[in-house]
């Protein structure tokens, strides 16, 4: 019978370790990064771009730009208003606006009549879709109307009730949009006060109204008179 005999494996002896830390930080490698390019000499520099500074026209001169004169058309008496057709449509008949309506309605109203006048002026001579846009959004901007307003308080052209409805129309309550941040309250008021007052005498007197866009340089009809002078500053409604 064989003995088996058992030798116990031998201790293990522990090894050191070192471990060691860069302390100083080298860039990674990037492959995608751009290389240095070396200056050619040959390579003339670009030259240099002086930018001019835009200046945009006044509300007056875009109004006497030239229109082309129209051989008036001959109209029923009965038909027609201070010579001329009558093109607006008939407003409702109301003895007191300002008891039915507030300013802020006579003002949705006012705002469409001035743009009326606004697109009727500039249809002559024809212009391409583009040129009649930025003619009529030149004058229908709130600042355009601010000024053209201040034209007619120097001019001591408005009797004391149309002043009155400026008065009313400058109160009018809106909420903050684009056009009231860019252009400012004051300025945004003053403009809603004269398309009230453009509402207000739609309502009340069309021969009034008319004669109010004719003194804010607008031909009515055939008519190209031109009546507007330049302004320097404007004056808050008093």
């Amino acid at each position: 019978m064989a003995i088996l005999t058992w030798t116990p494996p031998p201790t293990a002896v522990p090894a050191a370790v070192t471990a060691s830390w860069d302390t100083q930080q080298r860039p990674s490698y990037n492959p995608n990064a751009p290389r240095k390019l070396k200056p050619n000499p040959n390579l003339k520099p670009s030259p240099t771009v002086t930018l001019t500074t835009r200046t945009d026209p006044s509300v007056f001169d875009i109004l006497k730009r030239p229109t082309q004169e129209v051989t008036p058309v001959k109209v029923d008496t009965d038909e027609s208003y201070m010579g001329y057709e009558r093109w607006l449509p008939t407003p409702p008949k109301v003895a007191k606006p300002r008891s039915v309506f507030n300013a802020a309605t006579l003002a949705y109203i006012g705002d469409c009549i001035y743009e009326l006048y606004a697109r009727r002026h500039f249809l002559f001579p024809p212009l391409s879709i583009e040129e009649y846009n930025d003619r009529v959004t030149s004058v229908v901007r709130c600042e355009a109307q601010d000024a053209l307003l201040q034209e007619l308080l120097d001019d001591s052209f408005l009797s004391n009730d149309e002043r009155n409805v400026l008065r009313w129309g400058k109160n009018i309550s809106s909420s903050k949009t684009r056009t009231k941040k860019r252009a400012g309250a004051a300025v945004y008021n003053r403009a809603s006060s004269l398309e009230t007052l453009i509402g207000y005498l739609y309502l009340t007197n069309v021969n009034r109204l008319e004669k109010l866009m004719v003194k804010l340089g607008f031909s009515t009809g055939a008519s190209t008179e031109m009546i507007l002078k330049e302004v320097n500053g404007a004056k808050p409604v008093q």
